[in-house]
């Protein structure tokens, strides 16, 4: 574990960075325990002495302290659960956006490639580990090695050997059967949590394939699969319950056995023939001291057990590549706020592609050193065959891929690194829009939460949505059913197309916007889009060369690669595979 610690990255620095506190937390609970171990001493050798005192005045100082330490243990407890808690607390939390942002940004696709239940894992099970590490390891383990040492030091000032038997005594419930505990469970504990990572994948991957089973006629081997994979964690947990009762019985013995020699310590010091009857007062004192402190001793055992499922965790949170330190966290926050005002007109809203390659996980790259530059209202076609990797690119532009090769920038910032600010300044119209199970008011207010119904009514008419309004029993409060099912393919491109002009972003990506229409309404739609964006930069992928009269520029991606790039007419005329291209298409 503490091999583990010395290139841990993640949880190690909070210890560092609320030191204070944590030192607060373990002070309060060592003394705490102190003062109920001295509230048993006292009140051990206040029971025997009041059973022979003559007057209530020989035992006024046991009665103060005893006072004192009744009162003092539970008010340090309390302090010392606000502390700790407050500890926890303050950990975690930072933990948590530790780890989000970690996830953001290696949920990029090009970064790193996470399972989503690997995430899963991580979010409910290893965060609630490492909450636990504090609580149920490093708090018990520091306290009871601290209050071991104390008491044999306790017990050195009446005997020594007193002190070297509880030493070794004790020291088989601090030391060794922790370690045959860590040897026993341990191995039940990994496979218990290994078990339950795997049952998380497969709960998330069956979940999202569910249709698949289904269709399959498999629903059943799912169900059987699933319940096989249970009753194996429920086995893990029966054996471990059977350890723990053995190991628990043990302890419970050496406890039991400590009190005896603790007894026949004192009766032998403390009883002696000629020793007043005073003396014998310290033998329930002594027998009783120990009694608070196997709060302490108990869970030493589960302590070490839980630590190995702490080191999994670490070890897998150290797997994800860490997050910016405070130095780049500013400078990115610099560059978000230099470029929160890009949709202004005013503002350059220049785009640059330079060098940029990406290849997803275990394939061969699918864009390789592209280059180009996109200026302030141009509008640029985006060609090639399917699957020479457009979409791919169009991903890179709007920063939902990240290059790793070269960079997309946009005034002068990682388009990827804006963050929120990216739907305020890409908009984008897909092969499938997706319309929401709401109303038509609510799918248009996407666009701008704040427009009016002034506004909405006014961009339907812009979008060429006049006639299907008059059709809406209730016009925009109308239900449009799931994925817009009360509209046509044309109908759900113009919603989008009306969501980007109340958003009015000065961006926006169009990928084959025009895909299943047939000839007619493809037109229009082109016509209808390129007429209200004519103010806006557009880049428009598509794979045939409809509306390419309406772009300043066409860029042909061929193998991964721009192969020819020019404007319409000059290509026209200069171009043979531009030439070619024309015949199977149309303008």
């Amino acid at each position: 574990m503490i091999r583990l610690f010395t290139n841990d990255t993640w949880v190690k620095p909070f210890f560092k960075q609320y030191k204070k506190p944590l030192a607060l937390a373990l002070g309060l609970g060592l003394l705490s325990f102190t003062f109920a171990a001295a509230l048993m001493f006292t009140s051990g050798y206040l029971v025997s002495a009041s059973a022979v005192a003559e007057t209530i005045f020989m035992l006024h100082i046991p009665l103060i302290l005893v006072r004192v330490f009744g009162v003092g243990k539970p008010v340090l407890q309390y302090l010392e659960r606000l502390a700790s808690h407050d500890w926890v607390l303050r950990m975690t939390s930072g933990l948590r956006v530790k780890l989000y942002t970690a996830l953001e940004r290696a949920s990029i696709p090009g970064r790193s490639q996470r399972r989503l239940g690997d995430i899963l894992g991580l979010l409910s099970q290893d965060i609630a580990h490492i909450q636990n590490l504090y609580l149920r390891t490093i708090f018990p383990l520091v306290i009871a090695y601290a209050l071991y040492a104390l008491f044999l030091v306790f017990l050195g000032i009446f005997s020594i050997y007193l002190a070297l038997l509880m030493a070794v005594v004790l020291g088989v419930v601090v030391f060794v059967v922790p370690l045959l505990s860590v040897s026993w469970q341990g191995f039940y504990q990994q496979q218990i949590k290994q078990l339950r990572n795997d049952l998380y994948s497969e709960l998330t991957d069956n979940v999202l394939g569910l249709g698949d089973w289904i269709c399959a006629q498999r629903g059943r081997d799912y169900v059987t699969r699933h319940e096989k994979h249970q009753s194996e964690l429920s086995d893990l947990k029966r054996r471990m319950r059977a350890i723990a009762r053995r190991r628990n019985l043990l302890i419970e013995v050496i406890f039991c056995s400590i009190v005896l020699l603790m007894c026949l310590w004192a009766a032998s010091t403390f009883a002696l023939p000629g020793q007043t009857g005073e003396s014998s007062h310290w033998i329930a004192a002594f027998v009783l001291v120990f009694f608070p402190l196997i709060e302490a001793f108990a869970p030493l055992s589960d302590s070490l057990v839980e630590a190995s499922a702490h080191k999994d965790s670490i070890v897998r949170l150290n797997e994800i590549p860490a997050p910016p330190n405070e130095a780049e966290i500013a400078d990115s926050a610099s560059n978000v706020a230099r470029v929160s005002s890009l949709s202004a007109a005013s503002l350059d809203r220049t785009l640059e592609v330079e060098n940029v390659a990406f290849s997803y996980e275990d394939h061969a790259p699918v864009i390789k050193n592209v280059s180009f530059k996109v200026g302030p209202h141009e509008k640029i076609a985006l060609l090639g065959r399917s699957g020479v990797g457009k979409s791919t690119l169009l991903s890179l532009i709007r920063g939902d891929l990240a290059p790793q090769v070269g960079s997309v920038r946009l005034g002068g910032v990682e388009v990827f690194e804006l963050g929120d600010q990216r739907p305020k300044l890409i908009g984008v119209i897909q092969q499938q829009t997706h319309i929401f199970a709401s109303s038509l008011r609510e799918n248009l207010l996407i666009g701008n939460p704040q427009a009016t119904d002034k506004e909405l009514v006014e961009v339907i008419e812009a979008v060429g949505l006049n006639e299907v309004m008059q059709r809406l029993p209730q016009g925009l409060d109308t239900f449009v059913e799931e994925d817009g099912g009360i509209f046509s393919g044309g109908e759900r491109h113009r919603l989008a197309l009306a969501r980007i002009l109340l958003s009015d972003v000065p961006f926006v990506l169009l990928d084959e916007p025009t895909v299943g229409l047939d000839p007619v309404t493809e037109r229009a739609l082109l016509e209808t889009i390129f007429t209200l964006l004519r103010d806006k930069t557009v880049i428009m992928v598509t794979h045939h060369l409809s509306g390419i009269h309406y772009m300043d520029r066409v860029l042909f991606l061929e193998k991964g690669e721009i192969s020819l790039e020019g404007k319409p007419e000059d290509l026209r005329k200069s171009s043979a595979k531009f030439q070619e291209l024309l015949k199977f298409d149309y303008t």
